[in-house]
């Protein structure tokens, strides 16, 4: 039986209690995963040299106050993150040239965050993990899940230093 049917289920009284309920679950617990879950996965990164990033007033900082070249990740629990993505990103920094500032947000844990760094990543639809190279604030290149997903971390650090060769 699915949710909506379940809902129907009930009385009118009751189903409009378990929606508020659902709602009230909700917000209470808008994040997605626990803080000591995801603390490894924040710490690949940061432990590399990438500053976390928890407020959206750090990301606008970062991004748009910032001048030079930023790489922003943003991170994920995902295989394709642990496998791919930040192994990429922190091979990637490996280079003669390479972003003068290391940034990252967690999808699935700091939301506000996450939001404020997509509205830089602009016309691209959300993506985790994802990663995007800016140029004084303006966004220059970006890589996708979808060209995460399924290829090598070095493809993928390759493909980050044809950028920061192009524009760092």
């Amino acid at each position: 039986m699915n949710v909506l049917n379940y809902l129907k289920s009930f009385s009118k009284k009751e189903e409009t209690e378990n929606i508020k309920h659902l709602t009230l679950f909700k917000t209470k617990n808008d994040v997605m995963y626990p803080p000591d879950l995801v603390a490894p996965m924040k710490e690949d990164l940061t432990s590399a040299g990438f500053q976390q990033l928890v407020t959206p007033t750090e990301v606008d900082n970062a991004i748009n106050e910032t001048s030079g070249t930023t790489l922003l990740v943003i991170n994920s629990v995902c295989g394709c993150a642990a496998a791919n993505a930040r192994p990429a990103a922190k091979m990637s920094v490996d280079h003669s040239k390479k972003p003068e500032h290391l940034v990252t947000v967690f999808a699935g844990v700091d939301k506000e965050a996450v939001e404020q760094a997509r509205k830089y990543t602009l016309p691209y639809p959300p993506s985790s993990p994802s990663m995007a190279l800016f140029k004084d604030g303006k966004l220059v290149h970006f890589i996708e899940r979808h060209h995460i997903e399924g290829r090598a971390a070095e493809m993928i650090a390759e493909n980050l230093q044809m950028a920061y060769n192009e524009f760092c």
